[in-house]
C-alpha cells in the first residue's frame, strides 16, 4: 500500500481517524536531501500524534521557493525516501508554495515545524489545535549539505 495519497483521499481518512479519536500530526517541507534534522522532526511529530501526515512540496513548488537549481531529488525520489520511513503514515504532494490548502482540508491536531520557524510564520497555525517547534539538530540543513558538496567538488 502506497503512503502517497491524493488530498481528497486523505481528507476522508482524516475524518475517519477523528471519529476514532486518533490524533493527526502534520509537517511539511521540500525534504530535498533527507538528513537527521528531518528525522528528528518526524520522531517528535510521531511521539505526539497517532498518525503522521507529511506534506511534500512538488518539484514546481520547490523551484518557486528555492530557485531553479532545486530540487536536487525529484518528487518521485523524495516520496520514495519518505515512504520508506516507518514514522510516516501518509504523504500528500502540494503544488502551492505553502501547504495552507492541505492544512485547511485535513485540519490536523498538531502542526510540527523546525525551531527556525517563528510561530507567526508557520502556515496553518490558526487551524491546528497545537503547534510544536522542534529544536534543530546543529549542523544539519539541506542548504549546508549542498554548499559542502559544492566546496568539495
Amino acid at each position: 500500500m502506497s503512503k502517497l495519497k491524493a488530498l481528497s483521499t486523505l481528507k476522508t481518512i482524516a475524518a475517519k481517524l477523528r471519529k476514532r479519536k486518533r490524533t493527526i500530526a502534520f509537517t511539511n517541507g521540500c525534504f530535498d536531501i533527507l538528513h537527521p534534522g528531518h528525522i528528528e522532526i518526524f520522531k517528535q511529530a510521531k511521539k505526539r500524534g497517532d498518525v503522521l501526515i507529511v506534506g511534500l512540496n512538488s518539484d514546481s513548488s520547490v523551484k518557486k521557493i528555492k530557485g531553479s537549481n532545486r530540487p536536487i531529488l525529484d518528487q518521485k525520489s523524495r516520496t520514495e525516501l519518505l515512504s520508506a520511513l516507518e514514522l510516516i503514515d501518509y504523504i500528500v504532494i502540494f503544488n502551492e508554495p505553502t501547504p495552507l490548502k492541505v492544512i485547511a482540508e485535513l485540519k490536523p491536531d498538531i502542526l510540527i515545524k523546525g525551531g527556525d520557524w517563528k510561530r507567526s510564520e508557520i502556515v496553518g497555525v490558526k487551524i491546528a489545535k497545537k503547534v510544536l517547534r522542534v529544536k534543530l539538530k546543529k549542523g544539519h540543513s539541506t542548504t549546508r549539505i549542498i554548499n559542502k558538496i559544492k566546496r568539495s567538488a
